[in-house]
């Protein structure tokens, strides 16, 4: 195998302020190497007000099961380590311009997301075992304000890969199946 060098790159999505990253990968006959998080390629993408990470959660997900959709007061930056997710992101912020847009993108190792605070952020293991990988640029506190929307919204028109049985909890959160549907969800923020 020869030396491959695969940039860094970013491009815009469906929601406002939602970028999508490849990281620059370096591959040979060892393996590949992954940059994560290199300031002085994030910082041209990510807004200027992200000043640091605070902190980084690093989840083990069994093949077909979701978590999210969640948009807490933390913007996130978010790929796997391992494994492949169908990562899915919907705005539910009230003024937000591109408000109840969802995008989905195939994350793989060395696909990263930026979600904005108020952005739901949500995703389906694609594998067995896959590690989905957040850093945050606030810390989780019980009682932070934010959004969440069951992935069971059919008006969302998300096609999951793996069909979801809403009452299977190794698949879905009691939780996450009982979060308001995005029409609940405006009557709650009183958007129009």
């Amino acid at each position: 195998m020869t030396l491959q060098i695969y940039p860094f790159l970013a491009s815009e999505s469906k929601i406002d302020g939602l970028r999508i990253i490849n990281v620059k990968m370096v591959t040979d006959d060892r393996g590949t190497v992954r940059e994560l998080y290199r300031e002085s390629s994030h910082s041209e993408v990510l807004p200027e007000t992200l000043s640091s990470w605070k902190q980084i959660n690093l989840t083990r997900t069994k093949r077909g099961a979701v978590r999210g959709l969640h948009g807490e007061a933390m913007a996130k930056l978010v790929t796997v380590a391992t494994g492949s997710v169908f990562g899915v992101y919907v705005d539910t912020r009230p003024d937000s311009k591109t408000f109840g847009a969802v995008e989905t993108v195939h994350i793989t190792p060395g696909i990263q997301v930026f979600v904005p605070q108020g952005v739901c952020n949500g995703f389906q293991a694609l594998e067995e075992g896959t590690e989905y990988l957040y850093f945050f640029d606030n810390e989780w506190a019980p009682g932070m304000s934010g959004t969440a929307l069951t992935p069971l919204d059919n008006e969302l028109g998300i096609e999951w890969p793996i069909p979801i049985e809403k009452d299977n909890r190794e698949q879905l959160s009691e939780k996450d199946a009982k979060a308001p549907t995005l029409r609940e969800l405006k009557e709650i923020l009183k958007c129009e």
